[in-house]
Parts: structure tokens; C-alpha cells; sequence
């Protein structure tokens, strides 16, 4: 698997309106795409430095993941996504060596991405995602 580099930090923010002024005004971030990810039940707030992103996220459902991780933790950081040139030869890899990964399959995330996420318990505590940009 090919590392191309950060893709973007993904925070959990009870609230994406009190949390935006931070990134766009102090920082002077641009927002760049606001979007609903119906399959994992959150809205993404994405913030482009150029050299990579922040990505608030949104509970918009009582059982998402990002809604379970607000309750146990509060806001915060909740994944590190890292960008790969091909998504099926990386689940591929990480099976090989053994590597928990949520899904078997990728699935579609913000902007198009196909995603997949490798389990905190396989990479010391950290929630890893990894994504492949679609053309």
C-alpha cells in the first residue's frame, strides 16, 4: 500500500456552527464542503489548509458512531485519515498482516472517498481511516 499523506484530522463536535469560527476565522481556514454521510449518520464540515484538512463532524443521528464517541470522550479528535493510491490493495495488505479493520469492503465517504477504517486496537489506540480519492 502506498501512503500519499494526510487526507484529514476528523473531530467530533457536538455543534459545527459553534465550532466553525475557530478554523475559519481565527485560523482563516476556508470552509470548503458541507456535507450529510447519511451511511455513517454524521455531517462534515471540511476546512482545506491545502496541505491537508479538518474535518468537524456532526452527530445527526442518536446511534452513529461519531454520537457513541461524544458520549464516551466529549469533542475531539476521533480518526487520522492518511490518503492510499488504491483502497482494495490496502484492505488487502492490512488482512495479510493481520490488521482488524472495521469493514471488509470500502464504502463511500465525504467528498467521494472510498473509505475503510483500521481498528484502534490495531494501531495503538488511534482511530485510522484510510481513503482513496475517486475521479
Amino acid at each position: 500500500m502506498k501512503i500519499l499523506g494526510i487526507e484529514h484530522i476528523g473531530i467530533a463536535v457536538e455543534d459545527t456552527e459553534n465550532r466553525s469560527p475557530f478554523w475559519e476565522h481565527v485560523l482563516g481556514i476556508n470552509r470548503t464542503t458541507t456535507e450529510i454521510v447519511e451511511h455513517e449518520g454524521v455531517k462534515t464540515d471540511i476546512y482545506n489548509t491545502g496541505k491537508g484538512k479538518v474535518e468537524l463532524l456532526k452527530s445527526i443521528s442518536d446511534d452513529s458512531t461519531i454520537e457513541k464517541f461524544l458520549n464516551k470522550k466529549g469533542e475531539g479528535i476521533h480518526h487520522v485519515c492518511f490518503e492510499v493510491d488504491n483502497i482494495k490493495q490496502a484492505i488487502i495488505e492490512l488482512k495479510e498482516k493481520n490488521i482488524s479493520i472495521v469493514s471488509e469492503n470500502p464504502s463511500i465517504g465525504a467528498e467521494g472517498y472510498k473509505i475503510v477504517f483500521i481498528h484502534p486496537k490495531s494501531t495503538g489506540g488511534v482511530l485510522v481511516e484510510l481513503a482513496e480519492k475517486t475521479t
